[in-house]
């Protein structure tokens, strides 16, 4: 029997009957809903006035329009359209009725009503755009906002990689949810730009009327244009004017109605403003430098570009990114510098021409097929399938019990989101402290049980086991040595879950326990949230991922630096960290913190050093902090997997390592070097040939390959289920 298809809920608080860009965001994620495999249901906010935007989506297969106010579906609906609180009313009451797989939303006081009904939580798929864009608009309600609407979405679907960035630094409950989904464009089939200038330049504006649009300064364009010799015409689309501030108002409308050269040819489909601009020789996304500090992307941009169209904008770091630095249509703050670069590319072939490609070739990204791309990404993630050997009417009862889960928390998520498997969570308050009577509950109801630490809740869990349960223990370097193992009933547990081989076969030498009794299954990293592009210079830019305590060995990587430094002044060092003190076990001890004032007094007085090594603070956003690393340090006297430096290959860096014992077993020989003065000649070596862009798509081909999340998610799944893992789990080259 087939799969049905997800089931989706789609709502923006935008106005359908204007178009512009938030509308047409509801209308382009409709159609790439649809072209992931997905059956949609587009709950309107205002009554049907034109259809210019919903006639489309009438006639694709698979979307169904929800119309409150035709239908009737609440009682007094004001004139101005659904209010958040009446949206999330009836997404709750069709949701009630018929269960949807997720339910997208747009709109940050609607997002956070939503994220207030449990019923929701873990199905909302966040568009987040209205939120504070600075560090000073961050107050701490809006923090505590968005970190509700963090907790209760599934993804927080982010337009731009800088907005990505902003929201995981200012928001840590949005790290491991917000991925990536540019703008979708939509293009007709057939309507391209015929690909070259015309004798009288026509440049193409659609969407809103409004101050920072500079929509008023465009007006002028055609006699500045003719002021340079060259004839123009300004072809403006749209009928929505802000109306704030009046005095603005009437010289817009004026503007559009008596300018010579500009014609305005008002509202009309998207389908047909698109065909229009095609038309038209330039395309114009030109705004208010005060914006030029938005997270966001316009929709005209990439949708002009599509089109085949040159399109004139702002110089700004994002742009940049997108188009090149040197693209030859960045205009400057007024009109007559948007006049001058059109009037160069008009009368020159081979610009106009480059700045065309360049727009093509940006907009191809954000076309259907890639936003159905990611969509699907994003779908099967949320909905795996359910595991062979389980039964979703009769699911496998999972267990997960510990003090502390930070290290098992994304794998119990995805346990707990498998069709055949019913998991529940005893979180115990500390390492001995814990509910008895629901411990004991839990250990009556399950058919397997894990235990993250090989602690007091794995010898609880072994008292209790029956001889029909399984029991999985996950050791840490940090009770290997300690007094728990030597007291935990051996036979009554099924497997020992280690992080590398290394520890494995520690585990089996100092315990005596059977071999077969103690497996692998290796740390994972988060490929999919790492790979993100990396930042101009990162190259030149070492990281380390905690210091504390002493056996991190910080002094071995201020060696590498000091060295790399003498070759070349452009290497830094980057410290994600909290500081010693921050740990009080670690703070009373005196030789650590002998050690301790010894390097920080050596950071500050040694000039090679002190202008070279950044600290910052430690947090989860190490997905966004990777992006300005290009190779992770590992020095530590030991580690029992040491997951950044396959962090850092996943985020398309180079991981460097110290032998410590076992660093053979989890990595490459390669990334191994034998001492401080070899690993910075190694790194140089690689930088200076030219090498870093090869050998960090070696690194990450790697560590994708054995680490990946994917497969030790995989590797999981089989232990709960079948008690069973492959014994390949333990070597590292194994895909």
């Amino acid at each position: 029997m087939s799969t049905p298809p997800p089931r989706a809920l789609l709502y923006g608080d935008v106005d359908l009957n204007i178009i512009d860009g938030s509308a047409i965001w509801a209308q382009s994620m409709a159609q790439a809903l649809v072209a992931a495999g997905c059956q949609v249901t587009l709950l309107l906010k205002a009554p049907v006035r034109t259809d210019r935007l919903t006639a489309p989506l009438t006639q694709t297969p698979g979307v169904r329009l929800l119309r409150p106010y035709e239908d009737e579906l609440l009682p007094d609906l004001g004139p101005r359209g659904l209010t958040p609180e009446q949206a999330v009313e009836l997404i709750t009451r069709q949701d009630g009725r018929s269960r949807f797989d997720l339910v997208v939303v747009r709109g940050r006081r609607l997002a956070g009503l939503a994220a207030q009904e449990e019923s929701l939580s873990g199905r909302l798929w966040t568009y987040l755009t209205d939120f504070p864009h600075s560090v000073s608009e961050f107050t701490a309600t809006a923090t505590a906002e968005l970190t509700d609407i963090a907790l209760a979405s599934r993804f927080l679907l982010c337009q731009t990689e800088e907005l990505r960035a902003f929201l995981e630094s200012s928001v840590p409950a949005a790290c491991g949810r917000s991925v990536l989904f540019p703008p979708v464009v939509v293009v007709p089939d057939g309507v391209r730009a015929q690909g070259e200038v015309h004798a009288r330049a026509r440049l193409a504006y659609t969407g809103k009327f409004a101050p920072k649009w500079n929509t008023l300064e465009m007006t002028s364009l055609p006699a500045e244009l003719e002021r340079l010799g060259v004839e123009s015409e300004m072809v403006m689309i749209g009928d929505k004017i802000h109306a704030d501030p009046a005095d603005w108002v009437k010289r817009m409308r004026k503007a559009l109605e008596g300018t010579p050269g500009v014609d305005w040819r008002g509202g009309m489909s998207r389908a047909d403003a698109l065909r229009q601009a095609a038309e038209c020789d330039f395309g114009l996304s030109w705004r208010d430098p005060s914006m030029d500090a938005s997270l966001e992307l316009s929709t005209k941009v990439l949708e002009l570009g599509a089109l085949g169209l040159p399109v004139v904008l702002n110089r700004t770091p994002m742009h940049e990114a997108m188009l090149g630095a040197d693209y030859p249509l960045f205009a400057g703050t007024d009109t007559a510098s948007v006049a001058s670069v059109v009037a160069r590319a008009h009368a020159d072939r081979s610009v106009y021409a480059d700045a065309a490609d360049r727009c093509r070739e940006a907009a191809a990204d954000h076309a259907l097929d890639r936003a159905a791309e990611r969509l699907r990404a994003c779908l099967a993630e949320a909905l795996p399938p359910a595991p062979a050997g389980t039964d979703p009417g009769l699911p496998l009862k999972v267990v997960v019990a510990g003090h502390d889960l930070k290290f098992f928390t994304r794998l119990a998520e995805y346990l707990e989101s498998l069709p055949g498997l019913d998991v529940r969570i005893d979180q115990w308050e500390g390492l001995r402290t814990h509910d008895q009577y629901r411990s004991r509950e839990l250990a009556g109801w399950a058919d397997v049980v894990i235990c993250e630490w090989c602690g007091p809740n794995a010898l609880f869990y072994a008292k209790w086991k029956r001889p029909d349960q399984r029991l999985v223990v996950r050791l840490h370097r940090f009770e290997l040595y300690a007094e728990w193992p030597r007291k935990l009933d051996i036979d009554k547990v099924d497997a020992v879950v280690c992080v590398s081989p290394h520890y494995a076969d520690l585990t089996r030498d100092i315990t005596g326990w059977p071999d077969d009794k103690v497996i692998v299954v290796p740390n994972w990293v988060d490929d999919a949230q790492l790979d993100r592009p990396k930042l101009a210079g990162a190259e030149y830019s070492l990281g380390m991922v905690g210091i504390a305590p002493s056996r991190k060995r910080l002094d071995r990587g201020l060696d590498v630096l000091a060295e790399l430094r003498r070759m070349d002044p452009r290497y830094t060092l980057s410290v994600k960290t909290k500081q010693p003190w921050d740990y009080w076990w670690i703070w009373n001890r005196p030789e650590e913190r002998s050690y301790f004032e010894r390097v920080y007094r050596r950071i500050q007085r040694d000039e090679l050093l002190s202008p070279a090594v950044v600290f910052d603070p430690f947090g989860p956003d190490v997905a966004t902090w990777l992006r300005r690393v290009g190779f992770m340090l590992s020095t530590s006297d030991d580690e029992s997997f040491h997951l950044a430096p396959a962090e850092c290959a996943a985020s398309g860096g180079v991981p460097a390592l110290l032998p410590w014992p076992g660093a053979d077993t989890i990595y490459d020989p390669h990334w191994i070097h034998d001492d401080a003065v070899a690993m910075a000649e190694a790194v140089h070596a690689t930088v200076s040939e030219g090498r870093f862009a090869e050998e960090a798509e070696r690194a990450r081909s790697e560590v994708v390959s054995a680490y990946g999340l994917s497969r030790v998610r995989s590797l999981w799944t089989e232990l709960v289920v079948s008690g069973k893992v492959p014994r390949s789990a333990e070597s590292r080259s194994v895909a």
